[in-house]
C-alpha cells in the first residue's frame, strides 16, 4: 500500500474534479470516517450533551462502549440508553452538510452507495433509497434477538414512547420491546455477530448493487471511498480494489484522515488524499 504521489493537495482535487465529471458512474464506499467529518462523533461535547446522566450512572464515556456497557443492566435500563442512542443518530440530522454536499457532487451521474454506516444519513440528505445498500444494518430497526424470522421491524413509534416515557434512566417495563412471533427479546437490527437479520430488503439492495457492478465492470467508473478504515475492509475497501484491479479504466479514490492509501498495483490509477471528507467534499464542488 502507498500513498506516494508527488501531487500537492490541490493538484489531487483537481485531478479527482476532472475524473468525477468525465465518468461514466460514480460508486461510493462510505465509512464511519464520512459521519464523523458529517459531526456524527461518538465522544466528547456531543456525548456529554446527550448521554451526561448515563456517563456519571454507569462510567462509560461515548456512545460505542455505551452500547455494549448497557448490556449488562436490565431491560428498563438498556432500551432507555438504547431509545436515545437512536433518536440522536438516526433522527436527528447530522451538524454538517457533509452528505447534502455529496449528493450534489453526484447527483448527475449514475451513482451507487455502499456503506457500514448505519445512522440513515444517506436518505436523510436526499439519496435515493433504491440506489443504497446498508451492509451493517440499521438503527431504524429491530429484530428478534434468537432470530425466529429473517423479518426486521420498524422501531420509530416504540422508540419515540420510550423516549417520552423514560426516568432516570430507565423505560417502563411494559414498554420493553418483545418479538411479535416468539416472545423473546428484540434486538438492534446491527452485525454483531451470526444473528443479525438479513431480510428480504437487505437482498434486494445486494443484489441492486451487484447489479451495477456487473453493468459497470469495464466502464469508466470512479471508485469514491470515504472514511472507510481497516475495521471491516473485505466489505468496501477490498471490493473496491479488486475492481480497480480488473477494471483498466476505473479510477481508485480514497479519501481518509489519517491513512489514504492504495495497493502500488493501482497506483497509477489511485488518488489518496488524507484530510477531512466534509472539507474536500466541499473542495470538489
Amino acid at each position: 500500500m502507498t500513498n506516494s504521489s508527488a501531487k500537492t493537495y490541490s493538484e489531487k482535487i483537481t485531478l479527482l474534479k476532472g475524473k468525477l465529471q468525465n465518468a461514466d458512474a460514480v460508486l461510493i464506499g462510505a465509512g464511519a470516517g464520512l459521519s464523523t467529518a458529517a459531526g456524527f462523533t461518538y465522544s466528547g461535547e456531543r456525548f456529554n450533551k446527550n448521554f451526561a446522566d448515563f456517563s456519571e450512572q454507569y462510567g462509560f464515556h461515548d456512545m460505542y462502549t455505551g452500547g455494549f456497557e448497557m448490556m449488562r443492566y436490565s431491560p428498563e435500563e438498556y432500551w432507555a440508553y438504547w431509545s436515545r442512542m437512536i433518536h440522536v443518530n438516526r433522527c436527528e440530522d447530522p451538524p454538517k452538510n457533509t452528505y447534502a454536499n455529496l449528493l450534489d457532487l453526484v447527483k448527475d451521474k449514475d451513482w451507487f452507495v455502499l456503506t457500514t454506516n448505519v445512522d440513515h444519513c444517506f436518505q436523510k440528505a436526499g439519496f435515493d433509497k433504491k440506489r443504497l445498500f446498508y451492509t451493517q444494518g440499521d438503527y431504524g430497526l429491530f429484530q428478534c434477538s434468537k432470530p425466529c424470522r429473517h423479518k426486521t421491524y420498524d422501531n420509530a413509534e416504540i422508540v419515540d414512547q420510550m423516549l417520552k416515557q423514560q426516568k432516570d434512566m430507565r423505560i417502563p417495563t411494559e414498554l420493553v420491546p418483545k418479538c411479535p412471533v416468539c416472545g423473546r427479546p428484540m434486538a438492534m437490527n446491527l452485525r454483531a455477530d451470526n444473528t443479525f437479520v438479513q431480510d428480504d430488503g437487505w437482498y434486494a439492495a445486494a443484489e441492486r448493487y451487484n447489479n451495477f457492478v456487473r453493468n459497470h465492470k469495464d466502464l469508466n467508473i470512479v471508485l469514491l471511498e470515504l472514511g472507510v478504515g481497516f475495521n471491516t475492509p473485505s466489505i468496501i475497501k477490498y471490493p473496491f480494489i479488486n475492481i480497480a484491479l480488473q477494471n483498466p479504466n476505473a479510477t481508485y479514490a480514497c479519501v481518509n484522515y489519517g491513512y489514504a492509501v492504495a495497493p502500488k498495483e493501482i497506483a497509477d490509477r489511485s488518488i489518496c488524499i488524507d484530510g477531512d471528507a466534509d472539507q474536500i467534499i466541499k473542495d470538489l464542488l
